[in-house]
């Protein structure tokens, strides 16, 4: 019987796994595959707090190393039901079961990929997901962006701001995002809107170098030289298998205010996949700091 379940190895899992165990609480992190969630894939974090340049792969080490040492435990299984029973929580794994008092689903979302060949080889080397992450790398250069929403129109309008040159590649003739957003960047000269069109191919050699545009009308194939890809198609979720526990919204995300509280007495949520409206790694961990902070607070008030 632990203490606290943390379901979820990445920046708010672990996070909340620190301050878990500095209340003297006992806790196990269950991951399904390698602690560090997205961030691992991030060559250079350049805008978290004390540290101006380090990996996502270091950073992820650092704060395992951080977590272990204090004392948290780490079990390498998939989580797939939590099972309320009053004060007691159970947490199913692909594995077996575990108990415990209180649980934090930590699952993150992953972005939803454009699906072709070589994407994940890319990922890092041209290909991103996060314009703030990564669009300072990519100064006075050709960068492309994907999507139609509100993500995709604010991250070309970002980028537009650093880049020589933005395409905006977009499926339909019209955008799902926000009139004002559209209209604001079909002022900036360096932005070129490729309407009705898909990215159908990568072209890289170690790096990516250009993309390859089909035009879904008329199936005109166009190539265009760049040196970034970002794209902004959505996220995805982790959270179908907490449903009966966790309330989620129409995009599957749980619904959560900063207090990180679902609507289940003793299961709590940190990070990217609560409903929120900024997804960055410093507020993944902020998240794992209040998730861990509240769990405690209930742990403290069962006792009393």
């Amino acid at each position: 019987m632990y203490d606290i379940i943390v379901i979820g190895g990445g920046p708010a899992g672990m996070t909340a796994a620190i301050y878990a165990r500095r209340a003297t609480k006992s806790v196990l992190v269950l991951e399904a595959l390698t602690c560090g969630g997205q961030i691992i894939n991030t060559p250079d974090i350049e805008n978290y707090p004390v540290e101006a340049h380090i990996s996502g792969f270091d950073f992820s080490n650092r704060v395992y190393e951080q977590a272990k040492g204090l004392g948290a435990e780490f079990a390498f299984e998939k989580a797939v039901d939590i099972k309320d029973e009053g004060s007691v929580k159970t947490v199913v794994t692909t594995k077996g079961s575990y108990q415990a008092k209180a649980v934090i689903i930590a699952t993150g979302s992953e972005n939803r990929k454009l699906g072709l060949e070589d994407e994940q080889r890319l990922t890092g080397r041209g290909v991103s997901y996060c314009a703030t992450c990564d669009g300072n790398f990519y100064r006075n250069k050709v960068v492309a962006v994907v999507g139609g929403g509100n993500t995709a129109l604010e991250d070309a309008q970002y980028l537009a701001g650093l880049a020589k040159q933005v395409y905006l590649i977009h499926r339909r003739d019209s955008f799902r995002g926000e009139e004002t957003n559209a209209e604001r960047l079909k002022a900036c000269e360096n932005v070129e809107i490729v309407y009705n069109s898909n990215v159908t191919r990568l072209i890289s050699e170690k790096r990516l170098k250009a993309i390859e545009v089909t035009n879904k009308l008329t199936g005109e194939v166009r190539t265009i030289e760049l040196n970034g890809l970002f794209v902004a198609i959505g996220r995805v979720p982790e959270n179908m298998n907490f449903a009966s526990v966790a309330e989620l919204d129409e995009a599957g995300y749980i619904v959560a205010g900063e207090d990180c509280h679902t609507k289940t007495e003793g299961v709590f949520v940190a990070g990217d996949n609560r409903t929120k409206a900024l997804r960055q790694l410093v507020t993944a961990t902020a998240d794992g700091a209040m998730a861990a902070t509240e769990a405690v607070k209930y742990l403290n008030n069962m006792s009393l």
